[in-house]
């Protein structure tokens, strides 16, 4: 019985299937390279020839796609396959009017800029394919710097601090009148400390710190209750005791570190001896409220005025911060701060001795702060302490006043008494 043909179907006709056993390529339909041809047919020129695949069809038996049970066959080497997968992300949009994603080659549409996000949408990472950009988590916006203050003081601690010294200084002027002299001891004692270890890390300039203290101790002391003659014959014993204290040691650099010593018990202890004789009078309170006051009102009258509309420098070459309007500033607040305390609490003070004893206040507290500038430009250092946060060391707060105390101590003593 001959073999029948088998029925191209309707497979024969289809465009892009490929052709049955025996059948030519139809008009239209290019070999598909890299097929194999079927038993009975040349192969396709060009294409390659598997002599395996042929030994793999059952004999007798016509292979082709029309066949339900017959695999797919595997591309040969050198033939590769892409496929193009939708992005898994919710930021690739869908075709307008269908939920299905573009066909392949159709335009992507990149992701909305960062100004066009909706409000709560987080940014994404760039990616360079488009569509599947990354979202990440939304950063903290930058905290903006905290101000610094002029000078590089902590305004809000050197605020706190100068209210507490005030409510100590208050606290002993009114309770009982003899603890403020130990405030004025302990600020000595402290001050010399500060000085004499500024020098000695500085210059290796050695003053002896004990004859210093124990000295301006007895300075203070004999001013309050003796005078001024024993507070000065105090300042000579103490000398005598630093040049004494000084011969332990070896004689290397002897005049510089005793004239050091000397400087240190005229600077800090003798001149706030004036404070404690101010506080011996009977008014001694209120004597020493207007010292403090003026003074004050200097330094903060120079510092706003000079803040506000300094431009010409006192001196730049020692305090590039000080002004010729700062100190006008600082002469007309502490004359009128003079003015109205002498008239009001000073007994027998008049308005006018006011404007006089509060515009020399003003002009020694700002020699005693244009000094104690030039002392640590030489130490170069910028504070002589840490003890004060803002304000530095108690040095950095007896610069200015302790050469008013002795003008302010003469002028009251000259108009009032002492």
């Amino acid at each position: 019985m001959p073999p029948v043909p088998a029925d191209p179907g309707p497979h024969s006709g289809a465009p892009g299937q490929y052709p049955g056993p025996g059948q030519p390529p139809g008009p239209g339909r290019p070999p598909t390279p890299g097929r194999h041809a079927a038993p009975g047919r040349p192969p396709v020129p060009g294409g390659p020839v598997d002599p395996a695949a042929d030994r793999s069809r059952e004999a007798g038996r016509p292979g082709g796609p029309m066949f339900r049970d017959e695999q797919p066959e595997s591309a040969p080497p050198g033939v590769t396959e892409t496929v193009v997968l939708r992005a898994i992300t919710d930021d690739v949009p869908s075709a307008p009017g269908r939920g299905a994603p573009p066909h392949p080659g159709a335009p992507v549409h990149p992701a909305p800029p960062q100004s066009h996000r909706a409000a709560g949408q987080p940014p994404f990472v760039p990616s360079f394919h488009p569509g599947q950009e990354t979202p990440v988590a939304a950063q903290p916006a930058p905290q903006p710097e905290p101000r610094k203050q002029r000078g590089g003081r902590n305004l809000q601690a050197a605020i706190g601090v100068g209210v507490g010294l005030g409510a100590v200084i208050v606290a002993s002027l009114f309770v009982v009148k003899a603890l403020f002299l130990f405030v004025v001891m302990a600020a000595v004692a402290v001050g010399s400390w500060e000085l004499t270890t500024r020098l000695a890390e500085r210059k290796q300039i050695k003053a002896p710190l004990v004859p210093l203290v124990v000295g301006g101790i007895a300075m203070v002391a004999c001013g309050y209750w003796a005078g001024v003659q024993w507070a000065a014959a105090a300042l000579a014993l103490t000398g005598l005791a630093v040049m004494v204290w000084r011969m332990a040691q070896p004689p290397e650099n002897y005049l510089r570190d005793i004239t050091a010593g000397v400087f240190t018990a005229f600077y800090v202890p003798f001149l706030a001896t004036f404070v404690a004789m101010m506080l011996a009078a009977d008014d001694g309170p209120q004597r020493i409220v207007l010292f403090l006051i003026v003074t004050i009102c200097s330094d903060t009258g120079a510092y706003a005025v000079g803040y506000k509309f300094g431009r010409t420098k006192l001196a730049p070459t020692i305090s590039p911060g000080k002004t010729r309007e700062g100190l006008a500033g600082g002469i007309g607040l502490s004359m009128l701060a003079g003015a109205v305390l002498m008239q009001l609490i000073i007994d027998g003070g008049s308005w006018w001795q006011g404007l006089i004893l509060g515009g020399c206040a003003a002009v020694t507290a700002t020699l005693g702060d244009l000094g104690e500038s030039m002392i640590k430009r030489d130490l170069g250092i910028k504070d002589m302490g840490t003890l004060l946060p803002g304000h530095g060391g108690i040095m950095d707060r007896l610069d200015s006043l302790l050469p008013t105390a002795p003008v302010v101590w003469l002028l009251l003593a000259a108009f009032v008494g002492s």
